[in-house]
């Protein structure tokens, strides 16, 4: 005996067996859409602060193009240099995604113009600057300061003035002066002790013939950091999937300087292919030892924390060095960073 279905049934059938029909073909799409998504490249731009050298935030950014870390984090990055300081305008219209700038200089310009820049990882866990004299000049303390000519760059800085009153010198027995961007102004006797950046000038004066005393300002507790990636607070809000990408590429490619420096420094040579050998290394060595402290041995490279940047603005408030004051904690985020590594190991990819 057959019996036949009734209209209804048989209609809920056939809808049955044409969605079992269409399904995989939506799922397949829908998969298909999603692996598309996950491999779309990200345009960016970087443009380093200077010229092509072994600056430690460069570096890392030359090695994470060329051993294809920005690919893989699926980012395209067109690396750029600035050539007159044009960096900040670049980023702060759009036309630059990230860029290097100094802790100091964050603040600075986060309090006034205040620009809405955001630092997300530190190269620098101590600052730039250092000072130095020639060692046949017989100043061995800062002491030995007073009645001298002191040469700095642009104006006197926090740095040195934190100094003088760490180690109870009258500033009032110096005479400063404006001494510009050239070392030879040291070796020439126009002055005495002259500021200098710590990775590079140092090795020049050196190469020069002549031997130094040299003063840190780390070692008389003077609160200073050194050079940032920082981006758009803007960007960090509207593509922070971006931002992580980059920052875990560029970690990448910082861990690999670390493991293999001689390999990093033929690719500083791609792209600084003029410069010399020996004074690259020593830029790099110098950034890299400065890269390192309690907190990245416990967390990682490239971190910060918050006391640091509120010592670091302590400290410019002290010395009139901030226009006005502001929430420090707008100029960085640990969000990224913290976002790389688990319990101090990089996450990776």
């Amino acid at each position: 005996m057959r019996f036949k279905l009734p209209c209804c049934t048989a209609k809920k059938s056939l809808l049955v067996q044409a969605i079992l029909l269409i399904l995989p073909i939506v799922l397949l799409a829908v998969g298909c859409q999603r692996m598309a998504s996950s491999t779309e490249v990200d345009e960016l731009v970087f443009m380093a602060g200077y010229k092509p050298q072994a600056n430690l935030p460069f570096v890392a950014a030359y090695v994470a193009q060329e051993k294809g870390y920005f690919a893989e984090q699926n980012l395209a990055v067109d690396i750029r240099h600035a050539s007159s300081g044009e960096h900040l305008k670049l980023l702060t219209a759009g036309d630059v995604d990230f860029t290097t700038a100094a802790a100091a200089s964050v603040l600075k310009r986060r309090s006034k113009p205040n620009l809405p820049i955001v630092a997300v990882s530190m190269f620098g866990q101590n600052g730039q600057q250092t000072y130095v004299s020639l060692r046949t000049s017989n100043i061995e303390t800062l002491q030995d300061w007073e009645g001298k000519i002191f040469g700095y760059k642009i104006s006197p800085s926090p740095d040195y003035l934190a100094m003088l009153k760490a180690a109870g010198v009258d500033r009032a027995g110096i005479t400063e002066v404006n001494a510009g961007f050239d070392p030879r102004v040291l070796t020439e006797g126009r002055v005495d002790v002259l500021a200098v950046f710590k990775s590079n000038e140092p090795d020049t004066i050196r190469r020069l013939g002549f031997e130094l005393n040299q003063w840190d300002p780390e070692l008389y507790g003077v609160p200073s950091l050194g050079l940032t990636y920082i981006t758009r607070q803007e960007f960090v809000e509207t593509n922070p999937e971006i931002v992580q990408r980059f920052v875990k590429a560029t970690l990448r490619g910082l861990q690999d300087i670390v493991d293999n420096k001689d390999e990093a420094l033929e690719i500083v040579l791609k792209y600084a292919p003029g410069e010399d050998l020996d004074h690259q290394r020593f830029m790099l060595n110098s950034e890299l030892e400065d890269a390192n402290s309690r907190l990245t041995e416990t967390n990682g490279l490239g971190w910060m924390s918050d006391e640091q940047w509120e010592k670091l603005y302590k400290h410019l408030i002290e010395y009139d060095a901030i226009p006005s004051p502001f929430d420090y904690r707008t100029a960085f985020t640990n969000r990224f960073i913290d976002g790389a590594y688990d319990r101090g190991q990089l996450v990776w990819p």
